[in-house]
């Protein structure tokens, strides 16, 4: 990609906070095939002082377009909000600081999106890529890759680890501050979306690759963060004290149910880690529902 004069037609958005990965993904989007119209790059760092600018002056000297802005504060709604704020293409894509996309990844996107000009976003998984070193659990199990939720009613949330989204339905919308060190301002901002009468679709060829580190590959990590997404989830339930109570009892019964299937499962390294990282996830519902609030995940 080389200086272009003319407005870009997407904008990748990548939020940063004191990572050198950064610079492989934005290498992984310079190489990007397929896709030949204009990018910009809007890169928003969250960190207390330009600690990103650096690797972002590297990047340019590779011919890519990067817009910078400093949104400092550890709060990840801040540093979303300031791309969103920077965005001026008719369309937007995330991708997240310690990821790689596949070559083809906007090529992707962009013809998922097209498919159907009623969807609003589509959204794309998220392969883990493991270390050497990972227990044999880890792989078969692959807790740690993430795909778009498909309801039978369709996708009705989403998330800003692999995305594209019509700007023009993020006119006037802003990721949740409250939700900025927590984590799940991205599903809470798509759920809103949703209920206003946003359609998703998925697309899954575009591929974005995730390294895990060593201090992940464990049952603790993955169960943390299940729990998390399972208060984010309960989050759409508050309003009404009759689908909260529902809610609850649903959520309570299927972290029950698996719980019992961890013990079945006992013999099977990764089967009973799958169920318990399920349990986590309704037991986080359950907990939301009960008026638990969600833990802090960055600052």
């Amino acid at each position: 990609m080389t200086d272009m004069p003319q407005k870009s037609a997407i904008d990748v958005c990548i939020c940063t906070f004191r990572r050198a990965s950064l610079s492989v993904t934005l290498e992984s989007i310079r190489e990007q095939t397929g896709w030949l119209g204009p990018v910009r790059i809007i890169v928003a760092d969250n960190d207390d002082t330009p600690s990103a600018l650096p690797l972002v002056e590297a990047a340019r000297q590779t011919g890519l377009i990067i817009h910078y802005v400093h949104a400092p504060a550890r709060n990840i709604s801040i540093a979303r909000n300031a791309c969103l704020a920077a965005t001026e293409a008719p369309l937007v894509a995330f991708i997240d600081d310690d990821e790689v996309a596949h070559t083809t990844w906007l090529d992707e996107l962009v013809a998922a999106l097209n498919a159907d000009p009623r969807l609003v976003a589509v959204f794309g998984p998220v392969r883990a890529l493991y270390p050497e070193h990972a227990p044999a659990w880890a792989r078969k199990a692959d807790l740690h890759s993430t795909e778009p939720v498909i309801t039978p009613a369709g996708v009705d949330t989403g998330y800003t680890s692999n995305a594209m989204v019509r700007a023009n339905a993020l006119a006037g919308q802003r990721f949740d501050e409250a939700l900025g060190r927590s984590g799940g301002e991205d599903t809470d901002l798509f759920t809103r979306l949703h209920k206003q009468g946003a359609r998703y679709g998925v697309a899954p060829k575009a591929i974005v690759f995730e390294a895990v580190a060593s201090d992940r590959l464990n049952t603790r990590w993955l169960a943390t963060r299940a729990f998390r997404s399972g208060q984010t989830h309960a989050r759409r339930f508050l309003a009404g004290i009759n689908t909260r109570t529902r809610a609850f009892a649903v959520a309570a019964a299927k972290c029950l149910y698996c719980m019992a299937l961890t013990l079945l499962y006992a013999g099977s390294p990764s089967q009973w880690r799958r169920a318990w990282v399920r349990a986590s996830l309704h037991a986080g519902a359950a907990a939301r529902l009960c008026g638990f609030r969600e833990g802090r995940l960055y600052g």
